[in-house]
């Protein structure tokens, strides 16, 4: 059964004309979100400030048990 709705999804999709463009679009869109946004406004801050792993976890443990103070 399951191998029935993966031919069935994998049928429609190579008979697509339009959609293997939409899904292009889509999936440049993804890319831009999630890698391209990501280097450049979400910076890695716990290795910016801490030297070690050590000191990185002692920061995250000390946060979250700090979180409901």
């Amino acid at each position: 059964m399951i191998r029935k709705i993966i031919n069935f999804y994998k049928e429609g999709f190579l008979s697509m004309e339009v959609g293997k463009k939409l899904w292009m679009i889509i999936g440049i869109k993804l890319f831009i979100l999630f890698i391209v946004l990501k280097l450049f406004f979400f910076q890695d801050f716990l290795s910016s400030k801490f030297d070690n792993n050590k000191a990185k976890g002692d920061y995250v443990l000390e946060e979250l048990t700090n979180l409901n103070k």
